[in-house]
């Protein structure tokens, strides 16, 4: 059978760039690339997260890690095929190191490699036990004393932390925890998650009522364990606290719950930390080699200073704490800030029977949810897709593989189509005078997102209640606050609006604080602010890092990780955090290629 031109096209590339790096003819095996490449790596070749752009970065990666490296057998991944769309061919692909396996995927344009993601599935000798590996479970013959599973599930748990020391210490029991736990928990790597709350799942159970996820449920699974064919699109938010509690049942992890982290301290010489712990009342000392902490992408809440807050008679919270709207029925509120939460919990409590006003202080890009699902994530993350043979991994792998530096240029076009279809929501919303962006170059939500973290809002109703005025809108320049006064908030327009509560839904500061907190302000400053991609944004500042500040590899505190995001992140970046955590576990040499650098503190 002739072969297919994508395909021959593919194989003869891999062949050639295999050929080049095998021979270490590092100038041949750039220009198979284009000059305007981009590859992306997660751990395989670097050890980190990096996305080499260009030639001569791809040139200076190879000249200082494929001697190391050894990649080979580069081929068209098993049961695949190359597809040609646009004069663009695409392919899965798989390739080996000298210590993993690897995934992929590859864009060529004209020939040569114009994209190019490769992953760590592996670590050989190190896989995970499934399928055909799969562990027995049952023990049969016979043998005196033998421990059930129970019992020895038991004395893992009993000893863990008491007589034997974790290798990891996961601090930060939500979502994000929890998916580096069964990570690491498939690995065989001794690791304890401790979390503040009484029961996993409380970090969502203990949000206000209305909650729900704003992402629908196909970007949202967990790793190893899909949510049910029949779980609703936008799981509640005690759903979702029900599914994360049993989930750390059934993947069998050594989750403290009522447990605080007080302090930790890194030994440079016994490269081990000293975490002190309070767990049911009592201090216990951990000594792990490895600390993650997954306290919230988001990290600290952060609390507007204004004067006359000490005098102010009514109550106040930050979004973080407000407990919902039963209390509050025929009560004033004030909600300051115009995002996510703001949207939230001005809908819940309108619903409950309080008189609400929406303050904005400066614009918020809004996206309806509908819309987002047709347009932003039908292809990948749809029941259709689904349909259509797209299976989670490849939707992450291929949501990956597009670089950083260039993604805005495929979101611009979704927005446009977003902005053309609901064109008379967004004149409604302007009309109420709602301050409404697109984001400093259109690229929408994603974008603000994985720059920022912040500044938008996916629909789910609330909007209509502003334009129809249920919920009240102060916006524009006069809406900055002056101070509080005894029984309201005065603003620069010498306007003042009465109020028994006030809720601060103004967002978080970088997860560095968490680690200010615990370790030390050195420590923090020495890794510098988490988040964010340097675009010279609103809100991202300079230089350009190409990837997520801190997130999911190496920082400049060794053995210090930051771990989180949404669903989608946790579940896919845990894979190369964890991987990354075992290789040091078993003492594979892991030489970090670009350690990133601290450019802001905060």
């Amino acid at each position: 059978m002739l072969e297919k031109a994508p395909n021959g096209r593919v194989t003869t590339l891999l062949d050639a760039l295999g050929d080049a790096l095998s021979s270490g003819d590092i100038e041949r095996a750039v220009a198979l690339f284009q000059t305007d490449c981009y590859w992306r790596d997660l751990v395989t070749f670097t050890w980190n997260i990096k996305t080499m752009e260009g030639q001569d970065q791809v040139s200076d990666m190879l000249k200082a890690r494929l001697a190391d490296t050894r990649p080979s057998n580069w081929r068209i991944a098993d049961g695949e095929d190359a597809m040609e769309t646009d004069g663009i061919t695409e392919s899965w692909i798989q390739f080996d190191t000298d210590v993993a396996r690897g995934y992929g995927h590859l864009r060529l344009k004209e020939g040569r490699i114009w994209t190019l993601l490769t992953t760590m599935s592996e670590l050989k000798g190190h896989e995970e036990k499934s399928g055909f590996t799969r562990p027995l479970g049952a023990k049969h013959g016979h043998g005196k004393d033998r421990k059930s599973w129970k019992e020895e599930r038991e004395q893992e748990t009993a000893e863990l932390g008491i007589s034997k020391q974790p290798y990891a210490l996961i601090i930060g029991g939500g979502q994000g925890g929890i998916a580096l736990g069964a990570r690491l928990r498939q690995l065989g790597v001794p690791t304890i998650i401790i979390e503040k709350n009484e029961r996993a799942g409380d970090s969502w159970r203990k949000r206000y009522k209305s909650l729900c996820l704003h992402d629908p449920v196909w970007y949202d699974h967990l790793p190893y364990i899909d949510f049910p064919k029949n779980w609703p699109v936008f799981a509640p938010k005690d759903k979702v606290g029900d599914w994360l509690e049993m989930y750390t049942k059934v993947m069998e992890l050594n989750y403290w719950s009522s447990t605080t982290a007080k302090s930790a301290k890194y030994d440079e010489k016994a490269k081990e930390w000293t975490v002190v712990v309070e767990r049911d009342g009592k201090e216990i000392t951990l000594r792990p080699k490895q600390l993650v902490l997954a306290t919230g992408m988001s990290g600290k809440a952060n609390w507007p200073k204004y004067k006359g807050q000490n005098i102010f008679k009514g109550e106040q919270q930050h979004s973080s704490t407000h407990p919902g709207p039963e209390s509050y029925r025929g009560k004033k509120v004030v909600v300051i800030g115009s995002n996510n939460s703001a949207h939230d919990i001005c809908a819940a409590l309108w619903e409950g029977g309080a008189d609400v006003t929406m303050v904005q202080r400066s614009s918020t890009h809004i996206v309806k949810s509908d819309t987002l699902m047709d347009i932003g994530l039908g292809a990948l993350y749809s029941e259709q897709a689904v349909e259509n043979g797209m299976t989670t991994r490849k939707a992450d792998l291929i949501f990956a593989s597009l670089p950083y530096k260039i993604m805005h240029e495929f979101q611009i076009p979704l927005y446009e189509q977003m902005r053309e279809r609901d064109k008379n929501f967004y004149d409604a919303l302007e009309k109420v005078g709602f301050m409404h962006d697109w984001g400093d170059d259109g690229s929408g939500l994603f974008m603000k997102y994985l720059r920022r973290g912040s500044g938008y809002y996916i629909d789910v109703g609330a909007c209509d209640l502003v334009i129809d005025g249920s919920i009240k809108l102060k916006s524009g320049p006069g809406a900055a606050v002056q101070e509080l006064t005894e029984t309201g908030v005065k603003f620069v327009d010498g306007t003042e609006l009465p109020a028994d509560l006030v809720v601060y839904a103004t967002g978080y500061g970088s997860m560095n604080g968490w680690a200010a907190d615990l370790i030390s302000k050195d420590v923090a400053d020495k890794v510098g602010k988490v988040w964010g991609l340097g675009s010279n944004t609103t809100k991202d500042p300079g230089p350009w890092e190409g990837e997520q500040r801190n997130m999911w590899k190496p920082t400049q505190q060794e053995a210090l990780w930051f771990h989180g995001g949404n669903l989608h992140q946790s579940r896919h970046y845990s894979q190369y955090l964890s991987l990354q955590l075992k290789a040091r576990m078993e003492g594979i040499p892991t030489p970090v290629y670009a350690l990133q650098e601290r450019h802001h503190l905060s």
